[in-house]
């Protein structure tokens, strides 16, 4: 990408600027990962008012401590640490109310569908956010580092503080379980039209990666 003539400066290139205390290397760091930092938050906590005020929290830290980056520092990996140790912490002083996360919401929407498909866009939805609330906390927050912001394994490791083999398999574990999840609820829920019911393997690793970036 390239804006004014000049190409837009590399991960590595703005932690350099970050650690000589750049201001506008703070602008553009801010301006390249905001819309994922806010949904990994809002996705995760379930809620849009507690990932505003953690949201807050997240780049009143990146500001604190973006010049003791360390030359070696993933700001990806760093970025998404901060979040979700944001939330750890606000976990750990109140209990969260998990209201809507919609795991796959950057997937478009079928042009015009009639009621009945619109029906069944719908109860498919509902199950996928279902499903991805019941899972436990480490398989969805690895499912949303993972098949929704496309994060790396060795980038979901450092997030995470586990090894790569590591995070590797609870992201196959997590993928597995939300599959079931799908499964055990198109098995259960009617069917308003003809369309069969989606697959709970496809679904889960289809649609995840197709979220991803």
């Amino acid at each position: 990408m390239e804006r004014g003539g000049a190409a837009a400066p590399s991960d590595a290139e703005l932690a350099a600027r970050l650690r000589r205390r750049d201001p506008r290397a703070f602008d553009e760091l801010y301006a390249r990962y905001h819309p994922r930092i806010f949904s990994f938050l809002v996705r995760l906590s379930g809620r849009r008012d507690v990932a505003e005020d953690l949201f807050q929290d997240t780049w009143l830290a990146v500001a604190r401590h973006a010049d003791r980056l360390a030359e070696d520092t993933d700001l990806a990996a760093w970025l998404f640490t901060i979040a979700r140790n944001r939330h750890r912490s606000h976990r750990r002083s109140a209990v969260l109310d998990l209201a809507r996360a919609v795991l796959f919401s950057r997937e478009p929407a079928p042009a015009a569908p009639g009621p009945e498909a619109a029906a069944d866009a719908r109860a498919e939805v509902a199950a996928l956010e279902g499903a991805l609330r019941s899972l436990a906390a480490g398989h969805r927050e690895v499912l949303l580092l993972g098949a929704v912001e496309g994060l790396e394994a060795a980038q979901v490791a450092k997030v995470l503080g586990i090894r790569e083999e590591a995070a590797r398999k609870r992201l196959s574990r997590a993928r597995a379980e939300l599959a079931a999840c799908l499964e055990k609820r198109n098995a259960e829920r009617p069917r308003t039209g003809s369309t069969p019911p989606i697959s709970a393997a496809d679904a889960a690793h289809r649609r995840a990666r197709g979220g991803s970036r």
